[in-house]
């Protein structure tokens, strides 16, 4: 017997929903469905403005702050470390943005792949009635990607996309290297404010007292709001990754009916054995392995 029931613990009601062909959606690809791209405009007005705000911190921290700067030591290291984090910081961005969370495939629900799962008699499996998906242990549907994601741990706006299986590294590191780069922002920001009150404005910058004080405010502010803002995101993400539960299933304090890893399992589960790439946008996570490949959309 092939039960269908409602989608476990996240959006849907039970039973749904036809026995269609699994199908690639349009809504969440790009460049000829090679790049998973989730086109909701509030999503990607966040995503720019992100790039925006650490473009606008670049353009000020090296004409306002180290343009004038009379120290080259000083100037250098702070040039290089801004610079790190910076790239850092968007590289990660990028990934968690157009890589797949762990969507499942639309319409696999189909009787032919319900028989390949090689059921037992009477096992339950969940079917998401909203995207007609066979629905994985721990997976939720989400509303803005109109699909169901393995391991969900909630939509971020900011990276215009799903935080999910497959991409939940390259978010941390997000959260990790911004939280870096607005504290050090914070810093060189406060610091250029004392000495230009210091110097009364006198060659403190190429651009008129006014317009110093408000890009430096600016930097200030924007540096302490998104310092705080992403340290508590990053902080966040590693408790849940360490007691290996999503943002969803703690909101929603579920009962854990799947398996509990170690904390130290959950961690590599994500990150990979423990190395320097741990810290490195550019390399990919583990990827769970493929037992049914109609259950992967790329």
């Amino acid at each position: 017997m092939y039960d269908s029931y409602g989608p476990r613990g996240g959006g849907g009601g039970g039973g749904g929903g036809g026995m269609g062909t699994s199908e690639t959606d349009p809504h969440n690809k790009c460049m000829g469905g090679r790049m998973w791209c989730v086109s909701d405009i509030c999503g990607i007005i966040c995503a720019v403005m992100t790039w925006f705000l650490v473009t606008y911190a670049e353009f000020v921290v090296l004409t306002v702050i180290l343009g004038t700067a009379n120290h080259p030591i000083y100037t250098t290291f702070n040039l290089l470390l801004f610079n790190v984090f910076a790239i850092l910081a968007l590289s990660a961005h990028a990934r968690a943005m157009f890589t797949d969370p762990g969507a499942v495939p639309k319409g696999n629900a189909t009787r032919e792949n319900i028989q390949r799962m090689g059921l037992r008699e009477g096992q339950v499996i969940f079917k998401c009635p909203k995207c007609c998906s066979i629905k994985p242990e721990r997976a939720h549907h989400c509303s803005v990607c109109q699909r169901c994601i393995r391991k969900m741990d909630h939509h971020c706006p900011w990276v215009n996309n799903c935080v999910g299986e497959n991409n939940q590294k390259f978010f941390v590191l997000f959260t990790l290297y911004i939280a870096l780069l607005s504290l050090h922002g914070l810093f060189l920001g406060i610091y250029q404010f004392v000495i230009c009150v210091k110097s009364e404005w006198r060659q403190c910058s190429s651009f008129s007292p006014p317009a110093t004080v408000v890009l430096l405010l600016f930097l200030i502010f924007e540096s302490l709001l998104f310092a705080i803002f992403t340290a508590v995101m990053f902080f966040t993400q590693v408790n849940a990754i360490w007691n290996d539960e999503t943002g969803i299933e703690q909101l929603k304090k579920e009962q854990a009916s799947w398996e509990k890893k170690s904390r130290w399992r959950s961690i590599q589960a994500v990150f990979g054995r423990f190395s320097l790439s741990w810290f490195s946008p550019f390399t990919t996570p583990p990827l769970p392995t493929k037992t049914h490949s109609y259950m992967y959309a790329v």
